[in-house]
């Protein structure tokens, strides 16, 4: 994924709300699940890191981007932006420039 492909997505991520949150039971397969279900009906998605978790933003990033098979676009503080885009182009709803 290119710098412009990148700032695409933050700028598309900035308008929308984190769709899951994640607390002091860190990560679980049932939360990967629920991301990968997620990806199934979009393609841009933003999680929440809450305070009572122990864990570091950028490594929960990075383990669920690998969980998913997703692109990790952004860590900023506590928020997490990830990227996967649909299997068939004609189902994918973002162009990426």
């Amino acid at each position: 994924m290119t710098s412009k492909q990148r700032a695409y997505l933050r700028g598309l991520a900035m308008n929308i709300d984190p769709a899951f949150n994640i607390g002091k039971s860190g990560l679980t397969p049932e939360f990967t699940e629920a991301v990968l279900e997620h990806f199934s009906k979009n393609e841009l998605l933003k999680i929440s890191v809450l305070k009572n978790c122990d864990d570091d933003a950028r490594e929960i990033g990075n383990i669920i981007s690998e969980r998913t098979h997703s692109e990790l676009v952004q860590v900023i503080g506590k928020k997490i932006v990830l990227y996967k885009p649909a299997k068939e182009m004609k189902d994918r709803k973002i162009k990426l420039p």
